[in-house]
């Protein structure tokens, strides 16, 4: 059973702060416009945004395509996880099992290209929505902001801030497989200068997969302080912990998944993964002018992650049986990021300049200890396999285990980074930007003694342009840039490796696109129609001849379009949704992987959600998930069929209440959502129930 939540020093400190707030705070009147802000709210548009430039920009002058989901759109259906919250992005794919988070944007892995409010957060855990208002998902290149990784894009969660006058709810949640919930989102303003937000709550569930289970807690209190009409400072604490039982799904046979039904699992009842995040982040923001911004974000991110995990490594046909390996795994990250950024408009020769000039000093440490089956010597076994059709789940590894890897690694990257915004005239707007890195990192094996470090820089460019010949239709083309040091992704190199793994360049990454955004029926519908080349050249791939040198020949590339539509076609009808067609292969390799597609890549996928919902009564919402065919592994060995999947909800509103059932996967579609192999494929969720709850006061 998950272990009470424990609450650190930061954490009653924050609490205090908070309980004060709440008790000595007087009653909320509704605002007279609360009415005309929850049928906004009802919009599933998100027209401005930070996350393209750093700067609040309307998405329609954004060179780029970029793809946001309210998750309150996702959350009535019971979903909590970012690979089924994205499903329906289009040429966005989940590639995670209960490890981890894990999605591919464009064809391209973007596993370690996650953001919380701008800040990175590329740790190997589950994430959390329920304290998120949204998720931003950036196409393409994005290191002239972010810095290093984020080939086919990267996604940026975005919390649910303090706001003055906000009204506080209590939301419970049941349905399937045991499903329960009960969260608050609370709020007051104890002055006019103070506004004080809290979430928090606790989920329980069961799985239609047998032995799967788990339970998240979450606590979040985030206070903004006006402490001059100039300054303000906004702080955000966020405990999470999600302790679960690890699911590596089933095996490929004969190119398929195996025919098992979906909840066959082949791990141990003994199993589990704890994951307890903790993130504390600062920002500060002073108006030097009504025109000039100066800001300094500071980001503090712990994890602790334990797993004991008996997981699949193939299936043996002539036996019919599931090969196993039993792992344990202790693991602590600690992330610290400061930004300093300076954002001002000026002109210069009748042009409009909005410039953004920033700093970033970022510091990483990284500790895993890995432990596996012995075997040989005293107390060594197998790990027993199991029967494809008829595991019988109480025969576990019981042997000694022994340690596998035991490192530390530390990272420290600096950054400066410019970006202009430059108004032409009333049609043409020109963004450029320029970022230089510099990444060390140095890597101890703990076992063997010995270190290594490596160091890298780069400078990645990015240019856009936006020609708007029409008032509501905006045309834009850009090209960008990225980069990738050894090391840089799951944090960390192996000292004494043999050859010249550790003596690399950086990977690089190009993009060209263009498209055209516009917005229909007078403003209320927007849409985007993208079409982009992305190409990932000086592709490490070994020699085949000499398995110890690595090669900087490989290349991947990805050709796609996308159509994505939002926003209010008549009356109180909301539509939402998108479609993507795209070709991810690799283009050069050394190993047999030339011409093949990049796993969990389809060719195709999309969603189309359509929604009627008055400002206050009944209201409805049906909508389609559509992902075509993708391989399991990169060998395009195992396929994964492509499938539909229906969804509906119903609901009822009044002032301070709002009651909804959901219904997923109406027509029972067995399907499979991911893959991390051609030996662990997860299935998709059949048919289940979600009722939500919410009281408004």
């Amino acid at each position: 059973m998950p272990a009470p939540l424990r609450l650190t020093p930061v954490t009653l400190g924050l609490s205090a702060v908070l309980s004060a707030g709440f008790a000595c705070a007087a009653p909320t009147t509704l605002p007279a416009t609360a009415i005309s802000a929850e049928a906004k709210a009802d919009d599933p548009r998100v027209q401005e945004t930070n996350t393209a430039t750093r700067t609040n920009t309307p998405v329609r002058y954004v060179p780029q395509a970029i793809d946001s989901i309210k998750t309150t759109n996702v959350v009535d259906y019971g979903t909590n996880d970012l690979g089924t919250a994205l499903s329906g992005i289009p040429n966005v794919s989940s590639g995670a099992d209960t490890r981890f988070d894990s999605l591919r944007i464009r064809g391209f892995d973007a596993s370690n290209d996650f953001y919380l409010d701008g800040i990175r957060d590329d740790s190997q855990y589950v994430r959390d929505l329920h304290n998120i208002e949204r998720i931003d998902v950036l196409k393409g290149p994005a290191a002239v902001l972010y810095g290093r990784g984020s080939q086919g894009g990267i996604v940026n969660r975005v919390s649910k801030l303090p706001e003055f006058g906000r009204r506080s709810t209590i939301e419970a949640q049941g349905g399937s497989d045991d499903l329960r919930s009960l969260y608050a989102d609370l709020s007051t303003d104890p002055s006019e200068n103070i506004s004080l937000r809290l979430n928090m709550g606790n989920m329980d569930q069961n799985s239609f997969r047998d032995g799967v289970s788990g339970n998240r807690q979450l606590f979040a209190p985030s206070m903004s302080w006006q402490l001059t009409p100039d300054l303000n400072w906004l702080v955000q604490y966020e405990y999470s912990r999600y302790n679960r039982t690890p699911d590596r799904g089933i095996p490929g046979v004969n190119g398929r998944p195996a025919d098992v039904g979906r909840d066959t699992t082949y791990g141990s009842e003994h199993d589990f993964i704890d994951d307890k995040s903790q993130s504390l982040r600062s920002k500060l923001t002073y108006e030097l002018s009504d025109n000039w911004q100066l800001r300094q974000t500071l980001g503090v991110f712990k994890l602790n992650s334990d797993f004991d995990n008996t997981y699949l490594t193939g299936y043996t046909p002539a036996t019919n049986q599931v090969t196993r390996q039993h792992w344990q795994q202790d693991l602590t990250t600690r992330n610290i990021y400061n930004n300093v950024e300076l954002e001002g408009g000026f002109d210069t020769f009748s042009l409009e300049h909005r410039l953004l000039t920033g700093i970033e000093i970022g510091s990483q440490r990284r500790d895993p200890t890995l432990y596996t089956a012995a075997t040989s010597g005293p107390g060594s076994s197998p790990v027993p396999s199991l029967d494809l059709n008829s595991p019988n789940r109480d025969l576990r590894h019981t042997g000694r285990m022994q340690v596998s890897s035991s490192s530390h690694t530390e990272v420290e990257s600096r950054a400066v980074y410019v970006q202009d915004q430059l108004q032409l005239n009333d049609q043409w707007q020109l963004l450029a930007g320029l970022r230089y890195d510099t990444f060390d990192i140095e890597s101890t094996n703990k076992l063997r003694d010995i270190s290594e470090d490596r160091d890298s820089h780069s400078t990645s460019p990015r240019v856009g342009l936006v020609w708007t010949p029409l008032q509501n239709h905006s045309f834009y083309a850009s090209w960008s840039k990225t980069f990738s040091p050894v090391g840089g992704g799951l944090i960390g190199i192996t000292p004494g490796a043999a050859g010249n793994t550790n003596d690399l360049s950086p990977e690089l990454t190009k993009q060209k696109e263009i498209g055209v955004k516009s917005d229909w029926l007078d403003d209320r519908l927007s849409t985007t129609l993208a079409i982009y080349e992305l190409e990932l050249y000086n592709r490490r791939t070994s020699d085949p001849n000499n398995p110890t040198v690595t090669l900087l020949t490989g290349q991947q590339r990805s050709r796609g379009i996308e159509l994505t539509a939002s926003g209010k076609i008549t009356g109180n009808w909301y539509v939402r949704g998108g479609v993507g067609v795209q070709d991810a292969t690799v283009e050069k390799d050394n190993n047999g992987f030339e011409g093949k597609r990049i796993s969990n890549v389809a060719k195709h996928n999309g969603s189309l959600f359509l929604t009627w919902k008055p400002e206050m009564g009944w209201y409805a919402e049906t909508g389609l998930t559509l992902v075509g065919d993708r391989y399991a592994d990169n060998l395009n060995t195992t396929v994964l069929p492509g499938y539909g999947r229906w969804d509906a909800l119903a609901g009822f509103r009044q002032k301070d209440w709002n009651l909804r059932a959901a219904l997923n996967n109406i027509s029972d579609k067995t399907y499979y959502s991911s893959a991390t192999s051609a030996a662990q494929i997860q299935p998709g969720e059949p048919r289940s129930v979600v009722v939500t709850g919410t009281y408004s006061f």
